[in-house]
């Protein structure tokens, strides 16, 4: 054989090594899960379910993955009055699962989970309980006798505009800003996103004033990101199906009145586009992620690709951090409700809450556009429509690891 055809090959089998990695996520059923993705080439593969463990309570909901330390923190959304929260160790090796050591009783009803606090930014973990209309603090390591730190609880004086989902407040998510001293706590019921300083070294959260949203907005999840010299930060409203840009601003060193982060709305776009209208009331947006300079958002129970084939927005961020809208992408999936990308940004990994499916979509660098269907598995038990069931979470586990050369 041709020494060019050989060097070919080796090329090809090295790429397939790389691409061969490991998923982690969670069901609704209470399993936890790690699959496999092989691919034989770039646009097609193999995923399969590789373990499979209980622990996570009766409904995990949410997985957070510490890749420094290959450390798994699990939110329980249980139901009955009581839930737990959980810590696993993760072995590199493939076929390994996850393996479980803390699990501390919680009020239940948690929806997400990030840590926080302390000089490395992880001393604490802050949870959110999407109808106690509250969220959590906790100390790092879990262990059985885990206490919270704080627990702060919010009511609003009449429900909201869309009474149906805004009955009363409901904290969806909570996460640090880029400089780890405040955290960002959107309220999809009371059209709020919360801001809250953080102490570092005790984990003690000081409210700070809160940003409204436009009306039925629904604020679920957000992110920040630096365009050019401009930091953002983006909210996704699941209820108004949008994404909200808002500028960022840290107090000045010389500001006598405040010493909190504040938000500045600048631009309210649609999932489906400028033309169409906010807040349909059938579609559920869930999660947001960024690539490079696209922004993405799922949307739950909008059937844009046919029976059970919801869609992905695609947003391109301009140099202002404003967004423009591309297209919508299928999901290959039903109720979309978590996804996260590879490192390499050229493959998403959508779980489909209602089809309890994986989805290995391709990812068009140059254009951030997605494209084919690369690799899918189902996952029983399927969910029901509306449900809290199926698929809950899903995110990619790639370790820093050597390959040999050519």
């Amino acid at each position: 054989m041709a020494p060019v055809k050989l060097i070919a090959l080796a090329a090809m089998s090295l790429v397939s090594n790389i691409l061969a990695v490991r998923l982690l996520g969670t069901h609704f059923s209470g399993q936890i899960y790690t699959y496999e993705l092989n691919l034989s080439n770039a646009t097609a593969g193999a995923l399969s379910i590789s373990t499979k463990t209980t622990g996570c309570g009766v409904t995990p909901t949410w997985v957070y993955l510490d890749e420094s330390t290959r450390t798994v923190y699990c939110v329980d959304e249980s139901w009955q009055g009581s839930g737990v929260l959980t810590q696993w160790s993760l072995d590199e090796k493939a076929g390994s699962a996850p393996k479980l050591t803390g699990s501390a009783v919680t009020p239940g009803n948690s929806v997400h989970g990030s840590l926080y606090g302390g000089q490395d930014g992880k001393s604490f973990i802050v949870t959110s309980e999407y109808s106690p209309s509250t969220f959590t603090t906790y100390k790092l390591p879990i262990t059985a006798s885990t206490k919270p730190i704080q627990t702060l609880q919010f009511t609003m004086a009449a429900p909201g505009p869309r009474p149906d989902r805004q009955d009363k407040p409901h904290p969806h998510s909570a996460f640090t800003d880029p400089t780890g001293a405040y955290l960002i706590v959107p309220d999809l019921g009371a059209d709020l996103t919360r801001i809250y300083k953080i102490n570092k070294d005790t984990g003690i959260l000081t409210v700070c004033p809160a940003i409204k949203s436009l009306p039925g907005d629904g604020p679920r999840h957000g992110l920040f990101n630096k365009a050019k010299d401009t930091l953002k930060y983006y909210s996704l409203n699941e209820v108004s199906s949008s994404v909200g840009v808002y500028d960022v601003v840290y107090p000045s060193r010389n500001s006598t009145n405040s010493d909190c982060l504040s938000l500045v709305l600048q631009q309210t776009v649609s999932n489906y586009g400028p033309s169409v209208p906010l807040g349909n009331i059938y579609v559920k947006s869930a999660e947001i992620r960024i690539v490079g300079d696209y922004l993405y958002a799922s949307n739950r129970n909008d059937t844009t690709f046919g029976f059970e084939q919801d869609s992905i927005a695609t947003f391109q961020i301009g140099a202002s951090g404003a967004l423009t809208f591309v297209e919508l992408a299928n999901s290959y999936s039903y109720y979309p409700r978590s996804f996260s990308f590879n490192k390499a940004g050229t493959y998403v990994a959508i779980g489909g809450q209602t089809t309890a499916n994986i989805a290995i979509v391709s990812r068009d660098t140059e254009t951030g556009k997605l494209g084919r269907l690369v690799a899918n598995v189902n996952v029983p038990p399927r969910g029901t429509y509306g449900g809290e069931d199926g698929i809950s979470s899903i995110v990619w586990d790639e370790p820093e690891v050597s390959h040999p050369s050519i």
